[in-house]
């Protein structure tokens, strides 16, 4: 396993330098071109079975069906071009073409990505995606890396991201004391740091090792990194306490996209939405699989836990955020306005064929929703989202 492992960070750093080499205008053989056809390299961390390389594999045929006499897709997955921070300034420098990355490796190019890393920012699913699948509140975060050299293309589900430890976390206070492995965020350290708990910052990749060798407790992430990482090897129990729900993000090197005609640049967005369909599809499936699998095969025990308990321990982190970084008050508006929709709408549907006694539907409706008085910032507040450099 170790001689594996060093084959592999071989052949990464090799990549990386040629890559490196090809952003310094170096010429050598195979570089950027197959033939007559540009070649398109997509790093990624996760693996070949992974939803994300699904998705890719999609975006791959979408674009060489339509323009496989320009353009050759590569995806290189399992961090073989780096690890993702890493990937993300390769993609910068115009080595890479795309990147998925997570959201936590974006804040430092744009102050508006941290508010995906606020603890329980979504109320649930469904205000997630459909705060995800808004396009006028999404285009203007993707825009804001423009002065860093790429832009989001397109996102990817990567879940809800939940604790798992070598020993079992069923209430806030069971994490006091522990080390857990955390994303590269200076919100998900102070989060860890509210909950009583040690965070340890580093790489995806590196985290399977440091649970096994004991330099860290666990780790929180979704379900798909107890099967596809195999880290439900080294840690057998996984709780369901939902602390965040970050997307991943299809990051293209801005030239490139600037550099496409106008109907190339069409083929190369709807791709990346194709992508997401498919990635979005087989993320679901893939996680039942991968629960059957950890507890089956693995022996990982799945614990349900009162989440408004961890919710609590961590809620003063909002207002904190909001101070500290106003970048982020829109988007934390506009999406507090979509949770506070879909409370509403799930009232409405509770009392839709069940009214009180004596009362007609809508007057059990109203007796819930007495309208709140509103400051004037918040009664104003639209919900296009706009973003500031």
């Amino acid at each position: 396993m170790r001689r594996l492992w060093k084959i592999r960070e071989k052949w990464r750093r090799v990549m990386v330098v040629l890559l490196m080499m090809a952003a310094a205008g170096t010429t050598f053989t195979g570089c950027g071109m197959a033939g007559s056809r540009r070649i398109v390299r997509i790093a990624l961390g996760q693996s070949e079975s992974h939803p994300e390389y699904l998705g890719l594999l999609a975006f791959k045929d979408y674009v060489e069906e339509r323009l496989g006499d320009k353009y050759e897709v590569q995806i290189f997955p399992n961090e073989i071009l780096g690890a993702t921070q890493k990937a993300v300034e390769l993609t910068q420098t115009g080595a890479i073409d795309f990147v998925v990355a997570g959201t936590a490796n974006l804040e430092t190019f744009a102050a508006v990505y941290e508010i995906f890393s606020m603890p329980y920012l979504f109320d649930s699913t469904e205000v997630y995606h459909q705060v995800m699948e808004d396009e006028e509140m999404m285009n203007g975060i993707y825009q804001s890396t423009d002065q860093a050299g790429f832009r989001v293309l397109t996102w990817y589900n990567a879940g809800t991201r939940n604790f798992y430890a070598k020993k079992p976390v069923r209430t806030p206070e069971d994490l006091r004391g522990m080390k857990i492995r955390v994303q590269q965020s200076p919100a998900s350290v102070k989060m860890m740091q509210a909950f009583g708990a040690a965070a340890s910052p580093m790489s995806f990749g590196e985290v399977y090792t440091a649970i096994q060798q004991g330099v860290i407790d666990g780790a929180e992430n979704n379900e798909l990194a107890l099967t596809n990482n195999k880290h439900g090897e080294v840690a057998k129990y996984f709780t369901y306490n939902m602390h965040q729900m970050v997307p991943d993000m299809m990051v293209g090197n801005l030239k490139f996209l600037e550099s496409l005609t106008p109907e190339e640049l069409e083929v190369f967005r709807q791709a990346a939405r194709v992508s997401t369909e498919v990635e979005l599809e087989e993320w679901d499936r893939q996680v039942e699989e991968a629960k059957e699998t950890a507890s089956r095969d693995m022996g990982v025990e799945f614990l349900e836990t009162d989440v408004e308990a961890f919710k609590e321990k961590v809620l003063g982190l909002h207002q904190e955020m909001l101070e500290d970084n106003p970048d982020i008050a829109p988007v934390y508006q506009a999406i507090q306005k979509v949770n506070e929709e879909v409370r509403d709408k799930n009232i409405r549907g509770q009392f839709k064929d069940s009214p009180l006694p004596g009362r007609g539907p809508m007057w059990a409706v109203r007796s819930l929703l007495e309208p709140k008085p509103r400051s004037g910032a918040e009664s104003g507040a639209e919900r296009r989202v706009p973003i500031r450099d």
